[in-house]
């Protein structure tokens, strides 16, 4: 639940952050930068939190300022609801487009026959809003009665990585399956992505709760994994210096503890490799400014990869 900042080798935790509740898989849970950041110094972070008087938590994203220490000009640009008892399944994600709208995800709760499906509800969405909360006139159930009007895309489980695809205007996510059927999947506005009606994955005990892989009128993913490998973290490479996984995508894998390397050619993965076996439970990989990839890895650390 920390905000740590390090410079120059020192470490400064950050003060005056509201309430961020770590329990289970809840915490803080993603960090970004304004694309402007240079000029008007937006932080944007997501976490769990309650955020009223009512039990359990949600996701919320939040934008503020640093002064020194301290975060500062604090706005809550979206908190999703209702809340709920679970601590697991939270999603959230978050990148900037081109245009500086904000997407962001937030996963099923936990509660995949009721939150997914309904667009009146928060969860297992993908979200679209303007860096300052408002909602953009033309998101895709805006004039729907009863909707959640920040919504953009439906029907997925937990996506816990989420890239910017600059060249082709995509947001690409990976999301967990269940006991099997992670998966990649390229965002369009409005649509549905299946979960829970069409999985590649069954229950962790053994049973299944659909037998559906694919549902016409639904979006099937461009690749799935079974057995799962618990995705968390996504970047795509485009950066020379790193010539042997350049013009790939890079997700970390929680269960098996190395980062999975996806080859991408015409919007499909055509291979695949582990790079980086047995290196801990990767949780998140990014870009500098450089295209240098850096990668959080837990009981490790942060680490730079160099070619």
């Amino acid at each position: 639940g920390e905000l740590i900042h390090f410079k120059n080798g020192n470490r400064t935790t950050i003060k005056n952050l509201p309430e961020i509740i770590s329990k289970n898989q809840g915490g803080l849970l993603d960090i970004e930068l304004h694309p402007n950041h240079s000029e008007n110094k937006w932080i944007y972070i997501s976490y769990s939190s309650s955020n009223d008087n009512n039990s359990g938590t949600n996701t919320t994203i939040l934008r503020f300022k640093l002064n020194g220490d301290k975060a500062i000009d604090q706005e809550i640009i979206y908190k999703a609801l209702p809340n709920s008892k679970r601590s697991l399944h939270y999603g959230s994600r978050i990148v900037f487009d081109k245009d500086n709208y904000i997407y962001f995800s937030i996963g099923d709760r936990g509660n995949r026959d009721l939150n997914p499906q309904d667009i009146s509800r928060d969860g297992g969405k993908i979200y679209r809003l303007h860096d300052d909360g408002r909602i953009p006139i033309d998101n895709p159930f805006v004039d729907v009665k009863n909707s959640k009007k920040a919504i953009f895309s439906y029907g997925h489980r937990n996506p816990q990585g989420m890239f910017y695809d600059k060249i082709n205007d995509k947001i690409w996510i990976h999301e967990h399956g269940p006991r099997g059927g992670d998966e990649i999947n390229i965002i369009e506005a409005g649509e549905n992505y299946g979960w829970p009606l069409a999985s590649y994955g069954i229950n962790y005990i053994g049973t299944k709760f659909t037998d559906k892989t694919s549902i016409i009128g639904m979006i099937d993913p461009i690749h799935y994994w079974v057995p799962s490998i618990a995705p968390s973290g996504m970047i795509y490479v485009d950066n020379a210096n790193y010539p042997s996984i350049n013009k790939s995508i890079l997700i970390g894998s929680l269960k098996f503890q190395y980062i999975h390397q996806c080859v991408v050619e015409n919007g499909k993965i055509v291979r695949e490799k582990k790079l980086f076996d047995q290196i801990g439970r990767v949780r998140s990989i990014e870009l500098d400014k450089n295209k240098d990839i850096y990668v959080g890895v837990e009981n490790l650390g942060i680490i730079k990869l160099i070619e």
